[in-house]
């Protein structure tokens, strides 16, 4: 081919992309960007915001040895304290308008001695303490535990507006598929809306365990069915589902049989998640009833993407990892923008972005490499010129290139496959 003409179309392909990338960014708001700011620590993360604005995460103490549970309101930290033993967090996005759930220790150790899926590997809490961990309700200035199934440790995931709580939480069986030092098996439930009430959700057809990560406002609920295994993704997650009136529904998956994961769902019943694909990376997926999974992709040149929350407009964002680092990124029509190409110039570097309410707003994690920080931040949409360049989209050059954060719940599920050091994946 003429040197000349090839080099005229890789101007005009090369051109077409900015023009592609511009007008993507041109359908997507600005955002102002909050730092929110840590506990001590040099870590923090805004896990969840409500429709009316309650934030909430955790955040590590100083030291780094410990974290609790926080929300934080008008930009303030507020922490949530444990169930008596040293560390509590909030790990997936819950929707509770008055409440806050997740896990936290209590004082007593397990005398299994399990790695659970609070503590697996140290990727829960900063330091593996083998205490038993627990659900929990924050609520009125109070946090109470929610009880098991007859075993002894338990995961609080998400809530919807009616006070149903959904997690997963462990029976009194000694389940043979487990891999130890995993030994009870774990079921997916329901709690409430009465104090004290716990429902089980069965597992798909013949799997022995299950967990629940998400709820919506119509009692629709979203999770993981597989084998025990260690409790934590993986083989645990073979299959992901929906349980709605009394059925489950396999929702299907990108090509492989382990780490289909939903983390969220919207009231118009769309679900979100995570899943291996069949060349042993993940992407993020979107499912409806009527289209079924749909692979959402990461950003040009990179090669793993995760949604991890979902709006009743259909917003979803989540975090697209490559080369050139971690970035949280917004989906519209399958199509991934990095939100640090949309937020104000001289705002903190965006790692990943794990919730988005109804009105837009955005929470997750960033990074602050002048303080030497990963705190939590919150992004709020704002009206006028558009801030989203090509050269800022392709060149995503920052501080987080060389320290990949996931989100915990996410790390500890791939920590177990190998994916974190075979991908050259954070924590």
């Amino acid at each position: 081919m003429n040197s000349r003409f090839a080099r005229r179309i890789t101007t005009i392909s090369f051109s077409a992309l900015l023009f592609s990338i511009q007008l993507v960014a041109q359908n997507q708001s600005n955002y102002a960007v909050t730092n929110l700011g840590t506990l001590g620590g040099t870590f923090s993360s805004a896990i969840s915001i409500s429709n009316n604005g309650l934030i909430s995460g955790f955040s590590f103490l100083p030291g780094n040895q410990t974290e609790v549970a926080v929300i934080w309101q008008n930009g303030t930290a507020t922490p949530l304290g444990t169930l008596g033993g040293p560390n509590s967090a909030v790990e997936w996005p819950n929707h509770n308008a008055t409440a806050v759930v997740g896990i936290a220790e209590t004082a007593d150790l397990d005398p299994l001695n399990e790695d659970w899926s609070c503590s697996y590997g140290g990727a829960f809490f900063p330091t593996v303490t083998g205490h038993i961990c627990l659900g929990f309700v924050w609520q009125h200035d109070a946090m109470s535990p929610l009880p098991t199934l007859g075993g002894i440790n338990g995961y609080a995931s998400g809530a919807n507006d009616a006070g149903q709580v959904v997690g997963w939480a462990e029976t009194p069986i000694h389940d043979s598929t487990c891999v130890l030092p995993q030994v009870l098996q774990f079921e997916a439930v329901v709690w409430g809306p009465n104090r004290g009430q716990i429902q089980a959700l069965p597992p798909l057809d013949s799997d022995p365990d299950s967990a629940a990560t998400a709820i919506n406002n119509k009692s629709q609920i979203v999770g993981i069915s597989g084998i025990c295994e260690n409790a934590v993704g993986d083989l645990s997650a073979m299959h992901a589902v929906l349980w709605e009136n009394g059925t489950v529904t396999y929702l299907g998956n990108l090509g492989a049989d382990a780490w289909d994961t939903p983390t969220a769902i919207n009231n118009q019943g769309q679900v979100v998640g995570f899943a291996e694909t069949a060349d042993g990376t993940f992407h993020g997926f979107f499912w409806t009833k009527s289209g079924g999974m749909q692979d959402l992709k990461p950003l040009a040149g990179d090669s793993f993407s995760f949604a991890y929350a979902i709006n009743d407009r259909g917003q979803i964002v989540g975090q697209s990892i490559g080369p050139s680092g971690s970035s949280a990124v917004i989906w519209k029509d399958a199509v991934a923008t990095d939100l640090n190409c949309l937020t104000v110039p001289g705002s903190l570097h965006l790692i990943y972005a794990n919730d988005i309410n109804n009105s837009g707003r955005i929470t997750g994690q960033a990074s602050d490499p002048a303080a030497g920080h990963a705190p939590a931040f919150l992004a709020v949409p704002t009206p006028g010129v558009n801030h989203c360049s090509a050269a800022a989209s392709m060149a995503r050059t920052n501080a987080a290139a060389t320290n990949i954060i996931l989100p915990r719940n996410i790390a500890a599920m791939l920590r177990r496959s190998g994916a974190l050091s075979r991908f050259g994946l954070g924590r």
